[in-house]
């Protein structure tokens, strides 16, 4: 067994435009602070990485990382999310999608798809000159709005969907393979991979591309009533990545896994930061490292209720308490009389 790295912290949701959240040299700084050693980062912010000159430039990646660890700290993985939902759009998604992207390319599906799949290519790259092995994205979406069949879908909908996703999807893994950098989509509702049934739908389609692995968030299984731990024991081999986030799910007479429609602080299902919500981190972190997850653990913070900085302030020591220093010898070593095979014959009396 080896150690889980961490505490990581996944920088999408702390960028902004005040200092220390406008640099990523203030913000690695800011993250030491807390007692993060590592830093996960959103490739579409221009603060944090510039995604094509990282893929085409080995001293600028050199450079990126001495910022980081000047702070005394690491690059845990490169995230690519909103391209990566930008790589499968449906049409009924457009207009609200179109935000992902440089302003030029809206309007135009197809431009923006052809984008998209050029970020993923980009990222492969540019992971590996980081000397990273696993990057973090999300599948897109053909089929989503079908998620609940009414009208009922066609025959052939659901195949040809996954057909075309996985025709998509798999230049960009083979690319990843060149590259020697394990492609982990992130698990969520919203998209076409959403639980452990469309990942293997998924798989079957790319031919079990190795590349095509997972980033195992548990949260988004609390929303959807799934059991997040019995997960790890079905696609241990396959996850190589951990967002380490909590959530709720509190069913009322009036409101379930859908929602209403309500903002988050009215849902049923809510996110919420670590410890505040209803996740077993204890028996996922055990879990993962009986599986041996040797990746990182990197926080992702999001919470209906809790202030961002204080959510952070308390995720790192959150993480590290629950990070399991594994065992190198059985308990009950102490107690063995040793053996040979005579001695094993005798016990059986053969």
């Amino acid at each position: 067994m080896t150690n889980i790295q961490g505490p990581g912290i996944f920088l999408a949701q702390f960028l902004g435009d005040t200092a220390p959240f406008n640099s990523l040299e203030s913000i690695c700084k800011w993250a030491a602070g807390l007692g993060f050693k590592g830093v996960q980062l959103p490739t579409w912010d221009p603060r944090c990485i510039d995604l094509q000159k990282a893929a085409e430039s080995k001293t600028y990646t050199e450079e990126l990382k001495g910022i980081v660890q000047s702070a005394g700290l690491e690059i845990t993985e490169l995230s690519t999310h909103l391209q990566g939902q930008l790589v499968a759009v449906n049409p009924a998604y457009d207009a609200l999608f179109d935000g992902f992207a440089p302003e030029k390319l809206r309007g135009n599906p197809k431009a923006r798809t052809e984008w998209a799949v050029q970020q993923l290519k980009y990222a492969a790259k540019a992971s590996q000159h980081l000397g990273l092995n696993a990057h973090a994205t999300f599948s897109g979406a053909l089929l989503w709005q079908t998620v609940y069949p009414w009208p009922q879908r066609p025959a052939g909908l659901v195949e040809a969907g996954f057909t075309e996703l996985a025709k998509r999807w798999l230049p960009i893994l083979n690319v990843f393979d060149e590259n020697g950098v394990d492609l982990c989509y992130e698990i969520h509702p919203g998209e076409d991979l959403h639980d452990g049934v469309t990942y293997e739908m998924f798989l079957d389609k790319v031919d079990q591309h190795k590349r095509a692995c997972l980033l195992y968030d548990p949260s988004h299984f609390v929303l959807q009533c799934l059991d997040y731990k019995a997960y790890i024991d079905h696609y241990h081999e396959r996850i190589k990545m951990f967002h380490v986030k909590d959530a709720e799910f509190n069913p009322t007479g009036k409101q379930g896994v859908y929602g209403g429609y309500q903002g988050w602080t009215e849902r049923a299902g809510r996110f919420r930061s670590l410890g505040d919500g209803q996740v077993d981190f204890k028996s996922i972190f055990s879990k993962l490292a009986q599986y041996n997850y040797s990746g990182w653990a990197v926080m992702e913070w999001e919470c209906a209720l809790k202030h961002p900085e204080t959510g952070a302030a308390e995720g790192a020591p959150f993480i590290q308490q629950h990070i399991i220093r594994v065992t190198d010898k059985t308990f009950d070593d102490f107690a063995g009389t040793g053996s040979d095979d005579d001695f094993n014959r005798r016990i059986l009396g053969i």
